[in-house]
């Protein structure tokens, strides 16, 4: 029996003829891209060796030309522009004289601006001396074979004579015995003092007095040989006690 030979029909192509024109055309394409990159790696050589050579490219050359010519027109710019006169200002400038004329501020406005320093006083002490500075010509003792109760203080005819404390006046007048114009302070603590041959008494009784205030000027009236105070200390009225050590215990030397 005999085999039947593949029948061909006339409109299938024939592929035993094509596949090598294909595989010929990619070759042929892959030669020509090759040959492209070659092309190209040479004229990249040809410009990597042009641009090593010591000759610089002439748009550089321009290009930096062109830089030194507008720095050159600038520099010279400036100089045309810093040399050209500047206008005077139309504002008038103040002359020294005007500035100096301004008033200082005076002494006398500085004075008041500062505070016054207040000024301080020393208090009075409790006890003061009632005739300062004067001489003593008797103390208190035995005198002529009597007791001379109290201390003789001198000083010229009507020197002041001063509270020996604060207290009230019980006393002012002539006291008898010899004493003259006296004045008795009551000191409201068991104690009197007694100020004896005033010429003038300038206190009167029941007034109230300070530590060294003027209760009358130094005299000569009673039994008195000359012008001094006679001072004494009372512990209760007529109980006399020696004034120069109860004086000197509250800070007042009067000199016995």
């Amino acid at each position: 029996m005999q085999e039947d030979s593949p029948v061909q029909n006339e409109n299938t192509p024939d592929t035993s003829q094509t596949a090598p024109l294909q595989r010929t055309g990619r070759r042929n394409r892959l030669i020509v891209l090759g040959a492209a990159a070659l092309v190209a790696l040479g004229l990249g050589g040809v410009a990597v060796a042009t641009s090593g050579t010591d000759h610089p490219a002439p748009a550089a050359v321009s290009l930096d030309a062109q830089a030194r010519a507008e720095a050159a027109s600038r520099a010279d710019r400036s100089v045309r522009e810093s040399s050209t006169p500047v206008a005077p200002s139309l504002s008038p400038t103040p002359s020294p004289s005007a500035v100096s004329a301004s008033p200082a501020p005076t002494k006398t406005a500085a004075a008041k601006a500062k505070p016054k320093p207040k000024k301080t006083t020393r208090p009075t002490p409790a006890w003061v001396d009632p005739m300062p500075n004067a001489a003593v010509t008797s103390c208190y003792g035995q005198r002529w074979g009597t007791l001379h109760a109290g201390i003789d203080l001198a000083l010229p005819s009507g020197t002041p004579i001063h509270a020996a404390a604060a207290g009230t006046v019980t006393q002012a007048g002539d006291a008898s015995d010899g004493y003259g114009n006296s004045v008795f302070i009551d000191h409201g603590n068991g104690y009197l003092t007694h100020y004896a041959h005033q010429s003038r008494i300038a206190v009167t009784v029941g007034q109230k007095v300070k530590a060294g205030q003027v209760i009358g000027y130094e005299g000569a009236t009673g039994d008195a040989t000359g012008p001094h105070l006679h001072f004494e200390v009372h512990q209760g009225m007529w109980n006399q006690i020696d004034p120069a050590p109860f004086m000197r215990a509250r800070g007042v030397d009067l000199g016995c």
